[in-house]
């Protein structure tokens, strides 16, 4: 076979995952961008819309069990973990409880994105990245709210480490010089990004040949890269397990990078979401704390906002799973952040506070969080940030985010 007949069969393989292709991980940027000072900022999209009410469970709001009798009354774990007396952590984020008790984990139980009701992954995704509020632009003229942040920083030099997939990273695509991979190209990256996507490859039987022939790894072998660099880039990692992007963004951000931003999949637990939502908790769990654990003293200069496209529908379905929603979660991690809280309220359960009689009703616009977050830790002005990095918003009152 040659090369452009294997680059062709990447191609096809990609594209024949159909509708999970929006929340494959094999379609998981990461990207990348220096800047000036020594706060880090890291930006997790959640992809396939996470369900937020069961990943901080409001047992407190007495309207919960009826919503949700098959979920969480056959969870063999339990109702969670206690945060306070009223919100529990999801037992299989147990990892995550420390970081909670030394103040480095907070959550927005009830916010979202300006898209409404409906509930494609495609345009919520869009819409999340772009930052944007009402219709999208047309794509050519679309751009991501990272990027825009970028274009208000001196000395920034933005980069893909890798992108695999017909689609760019939109929340880092814009004005600010950018540069990316895209099956069916030749490549051009670095012995670090192109070892890293070939031990993405191994794990997957359907994508490794296709994908080690496409990259042509000749170049890239371990004496390509100094000691100490290889052994971070060795450890094993898989396309479903988070340990290895997160440790590469770590590696990265202990240089000069300062901005990242990656996506975690596996959020669409249409069936049997007690099982279903086990691998996506493992990973996020898994990349917060590999973070935290790379980044060492810099994790106290570190924010980490992780976040979906929209929530999930309140009440179960009959497959014990939920459906497309409006309102979710935001977590929010780092030891820069003032965290051992819930922030921005609750708009409860009941029928007559649900949005379109379904739905959790968010309390604020996930944008402001996102935009106090960026003024507090490179300190611009607000109105830079609302005025360039997501237009039109309303920032509202500073919800003190960051220590």
């Amino acid at each position: 076979m040659t090369d452009t007949q294997t680059r062709r069969a990447f191609v096809t393989r990609s594209l024949a995952l159909g509708c999970s292709l929006a929340a494959s991980p094999l379609i998981t940027p990461i990207a990348l961008a220096g800047g000036p000072g020594e706060n880090r900022l890291v930006v997790i999209i959640l992809r396939g819309a996470m369900d937020g009410l069961d990943v901080l469970r409001p047992v407190g709001d007495r309207h919960l069990a009826a919503l949700r009798p098959g979920l969480f009354g056959a969870d063999a774990a339990g109702p969670g973990l206690a945060l306070d007396d009223f919100f529990t952590l999801h037992p299989a984020l147990d990892g995550l409880l420390p970081l909670w008790q030394a103040g480095e984990l907070a959550f927005v139980p009830a916010t979202s994105t300006p898209y409404r009701d409906r509930r494609s992954h495609f345009d919520g995704q869009d819409h999340l990245e772009a930052g944007t509020a009402g219709q999208m632009p047309p794509a050519l003229s679309r751009d991501g709210w990272l990027n825009r942040l970028l274009t208000l920083l001196p000395g920034v030099d933005a980069r893909t480490a890798f992108a695999v997939g017909r689609e760019r990273m939109l929340i880092l695509e814009g004005a600010a010089p950018m540069t990316q991979w895209e099956p069916g190209t030749d490549l051009n990256l670095s012995p670090q990004s192109r070892l890293l996507l070939a031990h993405l490859f191994q794990a997957d039987p359907l994508f490794a040949e296709a994908g080690r022939t496409a990259l042509d790894m000749t170049g890239a072998t371990r004496a390509d890269l100094p000691e100490d660099e290889m052994a971070g880039m060795m450890a094993p990692t898989s396309a479903g397990d988070a340990d290895g992007l997160a440790a590469y963004v770590a590696q990265q951000m202990r240089g000069e990078t300062r901005i990242a931003s990656f996506s975690l999949s596996g959020w669409d637990t249409h069936q049997a979401q007690s099982r279903a939502i086990l691998p996506a908790l493992a990973r996020l769990q898994a990349a917060i704390l590999t973070l935290r654990t790379g980044l060492g003293p810099l994790w106290g200069q570190t924010t980490v906002l992780a976040m979906t496209e929209f929530g999930r529908t309140m009440r179960e379905n009959g497959s014990r799973g939920t459906d497309h929603g409006t309102g979710g979660a935001m977590l929010l991690a780092g030891g820069a952040i003032r965290g051992k809280r819930m922030i921005g309220g609750w708009p409860g359960l009941a029928e007559a506070d649900m949005y379109a009689g379904r739905d959790l009703m968010p309390l604020r616009d996930i944008r402001a969080y996102s935009a106090w977050a960026m003024r507090d830790l490179f300190g611009l002005p607000a109105s830079d940030v609302a005025a360039t990095v997501f237009p039109g918003l309303d920032m509202g009152e500073t919800p003190d985010l960051l220590l």
